[in-house]
């Protein structure tokens, strides 16, 4: 059963692929229902994979595999809250190295065109830490990173 409010994610043939990859990386992740085409459309033919119910982080989605005409942009990110360096690092590494691509400030894409922002709750908690000169220490650290480096943020903060 379809939640009442589902992401829909715009795919070119790849959801299934997409929805897989998240389920082995992410916790709290499946795939779902795999609908296939009952006829041809104009992105594929009768029995392909049209749409893939699946949840990431316990977020229900929905991929759909519309054709090439949509891309996705930045616009809509998953942004994750990380415990410590090593989970920032495997689900970073885990996108990167699955033919993605970094970005900075903690951002990265997956070789589909989703943008993630992998974010140590360590970074948060900085960001906004009522000493606004640590802050800044930190946000400015940031600034200089792709991957978030949990010490070199703690390290900012303490000045």
């Amino acid at each position: 059963m379809i939640s009442k409010n589902t992401i829909c994610l715009w795919y070119d043939g790849s959801a299934l692929d997409a929805a897989t990859f998240y389920a082995e990386t992410f916790p709290d992740s499946a795939v779902g229902t795999v609908l296939r085409a009952p006829g041809d459309y104009p992105a594929g033919k009768q029995g392909d994979v049209l749409t893939v119910e699946f949840t990431v982080m316990g977020i229900p989605c929905l991929g759909l595999n519309g054709g090439s005409a949509i891309k996705h942009n930045e616009a809509f990110s998953f942004q994750v809250a990380t415990d410590d360096q090593a989970e920032t690092d495997r689900l970073w590494n885990a996108i990167v190295g699955n033919g993605g691509q970094e970005n900075v400030c903690g951002w990265c894409k997956d070789k589909w065109g989703l943008s993630w922002q992998i974010t140590p709750r360590v970074l948060t908690a900085a960001i906004n830490d009522p000493d606004r000169a640590a802050a800044k220490r930190a946000f400015n650290a940031m600034m200089e990173m792709g991957k978030i480096d949990i010490a070199a943020i703690e390290a900012a903060v303490k000045g």
